[in-house]
């Protein structure tokens, strides 16, 4: 494992190869598209808004100095965000590829590690563990839950976001590294087969699925700008974040209410990407 610290270059750069197309990894070229975007554009924003109102939720009774590890942190878009919802716990940001880590630290204060969920380099449990669209593209999704539940401590919760629905599959999932776009039902299990307790799981950006239904209907009679190679998956990622910055706003303020709703622990019933909160069990 790598830990990161303010005097980093890339000369240490490492990671696993991207996968292949469609079948799992996760490209290192699309970072400098995403750090354009996620400051402002509205899915990244209401994503954090998210997860701010469920961590205050998660650690609101716990002792100062508990353990909070964002597993797949990439360029360290939800750190900033963990660390003020987690401001008595101390946060961590793990990822695969350190050219991520290395954005991550103009980002975020918290340590940073360069390492893989299979092969934990950490001693201590953790109190919280998050995966916020990560685990889609891993395709030996049973082998990291199982590394996730082992590094809780008895009680811990994991924390997950992935994308919901496989009728909302894209070249934008192939492109992205996805292997799978997920079901209440099969996100469900897979945690519970895992030997979690799912406390809470729901469907959120509910406003966002039939606008991106209908664009996927009418995009999957067009053939992909360009075959194949980095340029054709560059344009597909920034096609996918290119939104007007009116259009931008309105959905940003539409989707302050499904941070309420969420944080009120309401199922909903459609959306665009799943939410669920899944606890270790208290004795082995």
């Amino acid at each position: 494992m790598t830990f990161m610290d303010d005097n980093v270059d890339g000369s240490q750069e490492k990671g696993n190869p991207r996968g292949p197309r469609g079948n799992g990894g996760y490209n290192p070229q699309h970072y400098s598209q995403l750090d354009v975007a996620q400051d402002h554009h509205f899915w990244f924003r209401a994503r954090r808004r998210v997860l701010e109102v469920i961590m205050l939720q998660l650690t609101a009774g716990l002792q100062p100095g508990y353990r909070v590890l964002e597993a797949g942190c990439g360029n360290g878009s939800m750190l900033g965000a963990l660390q003020r919802a987690c401001p008595t716990g101390q946060v961590v940001g793990m990822d695969l590829h350190f050219e991520g880590l290395r954005r991550a630290r103009s980002r975020s204060t918290c340590p940073l590690v360069q390492g893989s969920l299979n092969h934990s380099p950490f001693g201590e449990g953790f109190k919280l563990v998050g995966m916020f669209d990560v685990l889609e593209h891993i395709s030996d999704e049973r082998s990291v839950l199982q590394s996730v539940y082992d590094m809780l401590l008895p009680e811990g919760v994991f924390f997950v976001m992935v994308p919901a629905h496989l009728s909302l599959w894209s070249y934008f999932d192939v492109e992205s590294g996805h292997c799978r776009r997920y079901s209440v039902s099969s996100l469900r299990g897979s945690l519970t087969a895992a030997g979690f307790e799912v406390e809470y799981l729901t469907q959120f950006f509910s406003i966002l699925y039939p606008l991106m239904w209908l664009t996927r209907r009418f995009r999957a009679h067009r053939p992909p700008p360009i075959d194949g190679g980095e340029a054709g998956a560059s344009a597909v990622i920034s096609r996918e974040l290119h939104v007007s910055p009116w259009y931008n706003g309105l959905l940003a303020w539409l989707l302050c209410g499904e941070a309420r709703a969420v944080a009120r622990r309401w199922t909903l019933p459609l959306g665009t990407s799943l939410l669920a909160l899944a606890r270790k069990r208290a004795t082995q």
